[in-house]
């Protein structure tokens, strides 16, 4: 009988782990949902789509991108978090929720480390540290001592509140010890056109939305915010090479929901590996100021600690309201 029960036992196990391998070796076998946080026609729904049409043409099954704006991204994520863990729903979002787990904390009904399942970190841009050209300032350092003399403080600016852009800028105060007054408007683009204007005295914004100005001398970029000099940016230096620790940008990344297979995480994992090498993405990351990465899932785990430790700091000293 004890043989019996260990053969039970043994058959059990297996019918445990084969529907899950199973599973994986047949996914997709179905229609996969993409949910962007964003609207139409942004750097994160864009990624998502060449990503998408990757993955159908590697896979032969339909990637449908799903956009489910608001709420800073949470609407998406508890969309996820709420689906079956099947690998048939996947988020694709940006550093943002790394802001809003701690910005919007009261709002979440989720618990972003348990419920959220990192497949990969798929890209990343930096940001850049630009002034209008009217400020007699061509390097962070100077720009630095010109804000200590100012006899009223400068302003900044840093895209819509609670964004990697706004916080860049509090913990660019923070860092080197002035007092710039942080302007946030309802995007990337508006803070742009404020700080070409000559609205904003200096900003931090995405490389792709400046670099067309950076060309026609509308704005003097001074450093990127990447641990690494940007591809796209090469001659400008690194906030890190002056400020050690002092990194930030917008990083993209794939999630799945609590519970779904290793096995299954795996995959998805080979299948953006394999859409980063597609000619199609090769090209368009370089014109967009976006660095390929493709991390395990371990290394986006790692990296969605650091930046919500990291901001939940900023946020802290910089006594932004939490909601």
């Amino acid at each position: 009988m004890r043989n019996e029960a260990c053969v039970l036992a043994a058959f059990a196990a297996i019918w445990v782990v084969n529907p899950m391998q199973a599973a994986a070796q047949q996914w997709p076998d179905k229609n996969v949902r993409i949910l962007v946080p964003f609207p139409p026609g942004g750097g994160t729904d864009i990624q998502a789509r060449l990503l998408s049409t990757a993955f159908q043409k590697s896979t032969g099954q339909n990637f449908i991108i799903d956009n489910r704006t608001g709420a800073s991204g949470l609407i998406a994520a508890q969309i996820l978090v709420d689906s079956p863990p099947d690998g048939d729903t996947i988020l694709f979002t940006s550093g943002s929720i790394s802001v809003v787990a701690t910005l919007r904390a009261k709002h979440m009904k989720f618990d972003v480390y348990k419920d959220l399942v990192p497949v990969s970190w798929v890209s990343s841009t930096p940001l850049v540290l630009v002034v209008h050209p009217s400020v007699p300032a061509k390097s962070v350092k100077e720009l630095v001592a010109l804000a200590k003399r100012a006899p009223t403080s400068l302003n900044a600016g840093g895209n819509t509140a609670g964004s990697t852009a706004h916080l860049s800028a509090e913990m660019f105060n923070q860092t080197v010890g002035i007092k710039s007054t942080v302007v946030t408007y309802r995007g990337g683009g508006p803070a742009v056109l404020a700080l070409i204007s000559g609205e904003l005295d200096y900003a931090f914004v995405t490389a792709p939305s400046i670099i067309p100005h950076l060309r026609s001398g509308r704005a003097r970029g001074l450093a990127v915010t990447s641990p690494e000099r940007s591809s796209a940016l090469p001659d400008l230096p690194t906030m890190h090479s002056m400020y050690p620790g002092f990194e930030s940008g917008n990083w993209y990344a794939m999630f799945y929901p609590k519970g779904t297979p290793r096995a299954i995480v795996g995959r998805l994992n080979e299948e953006i590996r394999k859409a980063l090498n597609t000619p199609e993405l090769k090209a368009f990351f370089p014109r967009e100021a976006l660095d390929p990465i493709a991390s395990s899932p371990e290394q986006l785990a790692a990296l969605l600690n650091r930046e919500i430790v990291k901001y939940a700091n900023v946020i802290r000293l910089a006594k932004i309201p939490v909601e």
